[in-house]
């Protein structure tokens, strides 16, 4: 999102907001046993969408609406530019409290939300506060986008989108932030990519991956890629979420890994495809990775569903389900064809050939 021009009032209602987040903060440090509820509230508040009459505060008239059609705008969003504007003055009151509640619970959360972009702007001397400051971004960022996980939404996908397009594919804007930054923000980038759908990214992704001091051992950009996204298919326990994944993994296809890589990917995703422990996945879940194992891996195809039936033979509780799912399986087909020969209309003919 392009940064926002602001009038008189827009400005006066903008420093009204961060007046109200520097008494809240000020409000945490006096009151050690509400710290974490109020934290907890300013976090909620910054992240919500802007309502209709703040959007036309802030952008005002047909901007306003044309802004509204292009992406949901949050708080978090206006504020970030703000403080990004004059990264020497309008923030600092602000970042001085979270610094002072750096151990506290959503501390990060509201930091990597209001000054992912400052951080960018500003010039530091100190190399340990660079570093202090990149690795609470990283850290705020994972926690704000395990919401969207757990929630199944994209609400802070616009700073997926900055954290990407603007600081990890511009390699100028990249080497502001120490190399150890780097790697640890291209890793949090890789374990959520296929979430925002951004995978198109992934060939200017590799492009610019720092180097790695274990890439002897790892492998390239790729592989690293996989390593994480792995370990993250692994944590996933919301099922769109992780049938959105197993859909977009598809796109792996073609990328030369290491055969240790690739063997860990094929580990994963078999994983999912049996019923119990340790995963314990869904039917819809099993026949995903199904469907991502033989797409990725075609070469031993028959030989892996003649083994894993063997295996289900031996959980004689998954016998019914298994029996009446091949059976209705089988019997849809022929329902539909018989319903197609008594209403042969118009409407069935498209889905069937469709």
């Amino acid at each position: 999102m392009a940064p926002l021009t602001y009038t008189k009032k827009s400005s006066a209602y903008i420093s009204a907001l961060t007046q109200a987040i520097d008494k809240k903060l000020q409000k945490a440090l006096d009151s050690p046993t509400q710290r974490r509820d109020l934290l907890q509230d300013l976090f909620a508040d910054i992240a919500l969408e802007v309502d209709d009459r703040a959007r036309d505060i802030i952008i005002g008239g047909e901007d306003a609406s044309e802004v509204q059609i292009k992406v949901p705008l949050c708080f978090y969003d206006v504020l970030a530019d703000h403080f990004a504007s004059e990264p020497d003055e309008r923030g600092k009151p602000i970042l001085d409290f979270i610094v002072q509640l750096w151990s506290q619970p959503f501390a990060s959360h509201i930091f990597a939300l209001l000054f992912h972009k400052w951080l960018f702007e500003v010039q530091l001397d100190s190399s340990d506060l660079l570093l202090r400051y990149s690795s609470a971004l990283v850290q705020g960022s994972t926690n704000v986008f395990w919401i969207d996980i757990q929630t199944n939404t994209i609400h802070f996908q616009s700073l997926f989108l900055y954290l990407l397009e603007d600081v990890a594919l511009v390699p100028k804007k990249l080497k502001r932030i120490p190399l150890q930054a780097q790697r640890d923000l291209f890793l949090l980038l890789s374990r959520f990519i296929f979430l925002y759908n951004l995978d198109e990214k992934l060939e200017s992704f590799f492009q610019n991956f720092p180097e790695f001091p274990n890439a002897f051992l790892l492998g390239g950009p790729a592989d690293v890629f996989v390593i994480e996204l792995t370990d993250q298919l692994q944590k996933l326990k919301v099922e769109p979420v992780l049938l959105h994944y197993l859909s977009h993994i598809k796109v792996l296809q073609g990328l030369e890994l290491r055969m240790t890589t690739s063997t860990r990917l094929k580990t994963c995703l078999y994983s999912f495809t049996s019923p119990g422990g340790p995963m314990y996945p869904t039917r819809t879940v099993r026949h995903a990775a199904w469907d991502a194992l033989d797409f990725l891996f075609p070469v031993g195809r028959y030989p892996r569903h003649v083994i894993s039936l063997f295996f289900r033979l031996l959980y004689p509780w998954y016998w019914p389900s298994s029996c009446w799912n091949f059976v209705w399986s089988c019997i849809q087909p022929i329902l539909y064809s018989i319903t197609r020969l008594i209403f042969p209309s118009r409407e069935l003919r498209g889905v069937h050939e469709s």
